[in-house]
């Protein structure tokens, strides 16, 4: 049903689907809208009349192509319903096959009246079409189908065979199968006998079966007439010469010297050949030879890309290494400037970025390594009112030396760039969470404050804790 038009109720033509959901042929819906002022949607009067809204009212305008019912439809499969065809695929291919089914009824296209099979069409122009009549070039007769084609074919016969017989007089011919053809169709009904048997057709018939060989085998008979227009070419000639006493002598001679030429030109040009031959070779070898060399330059060029790849991997992590050297901290205070605060905290109500890690810093020079985790937008019991606050433990070099759990006292810092007050709060670890463990993975549980700061404080005017689109968190570690 989603197939079909909502006015003509035929497959979509090029579908268009209104505000309603309806969809329509383009044609239709042109037409529709054309012949009605402030036309309404049918289906939607057939569904609901008492719910007709704006988007009910039909517009070109206000309809869009259905790329997508239409893709459908183009590969919807069917076949051909006119009697006897027997054609079947998909339907973006059908609308070629209609312009082109044997099996459908058009009219002639002389004006006959006739409507007849396009199969059977070339059939009625030939022998049932009353206006289909040719004028011929020689005569200026007028000819019927059939006629007029055997004086084309007969003609393209003489211009090819004029060079080899040029005493036949083929209007003469012409004339000869012409004659024969007539007096054949004016002879009584009792004759079964082809009128072209005295050049050699043997069929014999009725005289429907006649008519039905006169039609299929006019390419026969003009072979016949030609077979024998040779013959008696050939023996006048033999006639003429013998009467001449024709000697082949001075011809043969002739042909010897031509052949002589020709060899001579075949053993130069196979000259050419077998030096064009070597030059190839030579060619073939020193193209070998540069590949060879291509590759082992693309092999140099791979191994030095490896190499660079290699470098670039090394480069760039101690680039990190350096950049984390000069923000690390050894001795437990670290100070972490936020800047694009304003993105920052969009990015974290959004979703597209939550919470932000702090660079590592540790308490000592061989002590714990840890970092600190904000989420501007607020995480647990403070997701969306405060900015939460987190401690994190990371995995670090030296912890097989160090005493565990993590015992030291945490302090938060929010500075006020005006220095008038700032936002503390600190904890203690609880040596029980799994938070302040010696770390398997790279981090563990972070723990903290969800509830470090309202954001109305942090976004008021009367505070400077961000200030130049830029906020300052500290952090302090007790670690005596």
């Amino acid at each position: 049903q989603k197939f079909l038009c909502s006015n003509c109720n035929n497959i979509l033509k090029k579908a268009l689907q209104t505000l309603c959901g309806h969809r329509y042929c383009q044609a239709c819906l042109t037409w529709i809208v054309r012949n009605n002022k402030n036309a309404i949607c049918q289906k939607c009067k057939e569904e609901d009349p008492n719910t007709l809204g704006e988007e009910s009212l039909l517009a070109e305008e206000r309809a869009f192509g259905d790329a997508a019912i239409n893709k459908e439809i183009s590969e919807l499969r069917v076949h051909c319903v006119t009697l006897g065809c027997s054609w079947s695929g998909i339907m973006k291919d059908f609308e070629e096959h209609q312009s082109l089914c044997e099996y459908a009824l058009i009219p002639c296209h002389t004006g006959c009246g006739h409507v007849v099979m396009r199969r059977k069409l070339a059939d009625h122009l030939e022998n049932g079409c009353v206006k289909n009549m040719t004028v011929c070039q020689q005569c200026q007769c007028s000819l019927a189908s059939s006629e007029h084609q055997v004086r084309t074919f007969l003609s393209q016969i003489k211009a090819l065979e004029i060079k080899e017989f040029p005493s036949i007089d083929f209007d003469y011919f012409l004339c000869i199968f012409f004659f024969l053809q007539q007096s054949h169709s004016t002879s009584s009904a009792s004759k079964d006998g082809c009128c072209f048997s005295e050049v050699g057709c043997e069929f014999r018939g009725s005289k429907e079966k006649m008519k039905e060989h006169e039609k299929s085998a006019v390419g026969a008979h003009m072979l016949l007439l030609l077979q024998h227009m040779r013959q008696l070419q050939g023996t006048l000639c033999c006639t003429a010469r013998a009467a001449q006493g024709f000697s082949p002598q001075p011809e043969l001679n002739l042909l010897e010297n031509k052949l002589h030429v020709f060899e001579n030109i075949v053993a130069v040009l196979n000259k050419e050949v077998e030096s064009s031959n070597l030059e190839i070779l030579a060619f073939r070898r020193q193209s070998e030879l540069d590949q060879n060399i291509i590759r082992g330059l693309e092999l140099k060029i791979a191994e030095l890309h490896r190499c660079l790849t290699q470098k670039d991997a090394g480069l760039s992590s101690l680039h990190k290494s350096l950049l984390f050297s000069e923000q690390a901290s050894y001795d437990g205070i670290f100070l972490w400037k936020i800047t694009e605060v304003g993105r920052k905290l969009q990015d974290s109500v959004t979703g597209r970025t939550v919470s932000l890690y702090s660079p590592a810093f540790y308490t000592a020079k061989y002590g714990y390594k840890v970092c600190l985790r904000v989420y501007l937008n607020g995480d647990g019991t403070g997701k969306g009112t405060h900015m939460s606050l987190f401690f994190v433990v990371m995995k670090g070099d030296y912890d097989a030396l160090l005493p565990w759990p993590f015992r030291h006292k945490v302090t938060f810092m929010l500075l006020d760039q005006n220095n008038r007050e700032h936002i503390i709060d600190a904890f203690r670890p609880d040596l029980t969470s799994a938070s302040f463990q010696r770390p398997v993975n790279d981090m563990n549980v972070a723990s903290g404050c969800p509830m470090f700061l309202p954001l109305s404080k942090l976004q008021s005017p009367k505070h400077a804790y961000v200030k130049e689109d830029t906020l300052f968190l500290k952090c302090i570690i007790e670690t005596n």
